[in-house]
């Protein structure tokens, strides 16, 4: 047998003692910190720290949704923006060919007549055409420049001064136009209404009724939107207006409406 004496039992205890230091006070470090954690986990601030940032993705939920709808309504007003500049330009080619009715010009009867026919002559001389026509293009140039409100008064101005120019029809609809593109739907509909029933003529009764039809869409009022969509591809079957109310009629089949 091996015999341990005090010589030999002396360094075993002092390696022992050498080791056994640093891990108990590992241990003591381990549990301090353990403690604070589960004091930290039992107090408040956790809490108050998850309840706030649950309101913070609340609240960035909240933001998204309303730059959704933001960025929805700003898409809305450039396609608004868009079909108006491009009826401005349709519009401006007519002009340019002729195909708008140019006001009537004062003609001198053949065969005058011995003593009224003067006062009906006087009675029957138009308002100054040159003169009507320059207050038109300079409304009309307002509107292009996007220039609403100015625009919105020289065409009323010009409606009072010339109502029986032959752009009086071009000026009341474009007061709807106006309307529609600044949002004021329901006064769109009364200014293209106007162009109805005041101008059964008109070149613009298409455009008018196609118009009115976008102005309940976005009213919501989809039965009488689809109403007057229909009324235009029946009435106008080859026009622009017609093709134009065809592509609101499926959009609206694709929407559910």
């Amino acid at each position: 047998m091996i015999k341990l004496t005090l010589r030999h039992v002396a360094p075993l205890v002092l390696v022992s003692a050498v080791f056994a230091a640093p891990l108990q006070a590992a241990d003591a470090a381990l549990e301090q910190r353990v403690q604070r954690l589960e004091k930290l986990v039992e107090g408040q601030g956790l809490v108050d720290m998850y309840l706030r940032l649950e309101t913070l993705q609340q609240e960035v939920q909240q933001l998204r949704g309303e730059v959704e709808v933001q960025t929805n309504t700003i898409e809305g007003l450039k396609q608004r923006q868009r079909d108006l500049y491009l009826d401005i330009d349709r519009r401006l080619r007519q002009l340019e060919s002729g195909a708008v009715a140019k006001p009537p010009v004062a003609t001198t009867p053949a065969t005058p007549g011995p003593a009224t026919t003067k006062t009906k002559q006087v009675a029957a001389t138009p308002a100054n055409p040159a003169a009507a026509e320059d207050a038109y293009r300079a409304a009309f140039k307002l509107l292009k420049e996007g220039r609403y409100t100015p625009a919105t008064s020289r065409f009323k101005d010009f409606l009072k001064k010339y109502p029986d120019n032959g752009y009086a029809d071009n000026a009341q609809y474009w007061l709807g136009e106006i309307s529609y593109v600044t949002r004021a739907f329901k006064q769109a509909i009364t200014e293209f209404d106007k162009v109805l029933k005041n101008y059964p003529d008109s070149t613009k009764q298409a455009d008018a009724i196609l118009k009115q039809a976008y102005c309940y869409y976005e009213l919501k009022d989809y039965a009488k939107a689809r109403e007057l969509l229909t009324a235009v591809v029946t009435r106008f079957p080859h026009s622009t207006a017609a093709n134009l109310a065809e592509k609101r009629r499926k959009r609206m089949t694709t929407e559910g409406h």
